[in-house]
């Protein structure tokens, strides 16, 4: 837990590293530290979940019916951010493109958080990740690896640490990364639950989508978040270069 910080100071502590602009300066984030959740049951069932995920599926299939994914506008910066520092986004998809792909026939059902920043990821077009503040060691920083860092996954079932490859960009905290590859796999230590009442949501932008398109897609997902309970409180940031 980020210890003796109010969200607002977490927030003003969260970094993008000068390298990562480097890479792309048209990157922007959107950081939402969303207070007083109190998550409607998980899985399907949650009649507002249920209708926000099928708005999503059916944008999905709009959008494709005609274009390839990865020729959608977004989709396609995040493809040339990836070649950027040396992963291939045929192997290793960015979670917009792989989200959108599997929206076409049925998004995955997580949880009730999970389930609502994918819909509203596919609805905006934009990568969106969702992290148990709770869980966080100081603030987030969006850097380039150095090879050293810690990542806390699974393979094959198993438990495993793995290692982010050196000038990958990664999420990551004092304890280690949080997200690898920009927005491609989030760890378990930090990921959202049934439990979580503190959450970290990490919208991504590239051009050509604005700024005012960033900050709608964070306006959607509060608004949904904000019927989780009766006392939810939003605090954001727009980090850019």
């Amino acid at each position: 837990m980020p210890e003796a910080m109010t969200p607002e100071q977490f927030l003003d502590r969260c970094t993008v590293d000068t390298a990562v602009f480097e890479l792309r300066p048209d990157y922007r984030t959107l950081l939402l530290v969303v207070d007083g959740l109190a998550p409607a049951t998980s899985g399907e069932g949650n009649t507002a979940v249920d209708a926000l995920i099928t708005r999503a599926e059916a944008h999905a299939r709009d959008l494709l019916s005609g274009a390839a994914v990865e020729v959608l506008p977004h989709v396609a910066s995040w493809r040339e951010a990836y070649r950027g520092f040396g992963a291939k986004p045929q192997r290793t998809r960015n979670s917009l493109e792989a989200l959108t792909r599997r929206a076409e026939k049925g998004l995955p059902r997580v949880n009730a958080l999970t389930d609502i920043y994918n819909a509203i990821s596919v609805l905006h077009q934009i990568p969106l990740g969702g992290e148990d503040y709770e869980r966080y060691d100081g603030p987030a920083r969006l850097v380039r690896a150095t090879g050293e860092e810690p990542f806390d996954t699974t393979a094959n079932g198993e438990s495993v640490i793995e290692h982010p490859e050196p000038g990958e960009v990664v999420w990551c905290d004092g304890a280690g990364v949080t997200c690898r590859r920009w927005n491609w796999r989030q760890g378990r230590r930090t990921g959202l639950t049934d439990t979580t009442r503190t959450a970290l949501f990490i919208l991504d932008a590239l051009a050509p989508i604005t700024d005012a398109e960033l900050q709608a897609a964070g306006d959607a997902l509060a608004e949904v978040l904000a019927s989780l309970g009766k006392d939810v409180q939003v605090a954001r940031r727009l980090v850019s270069a």
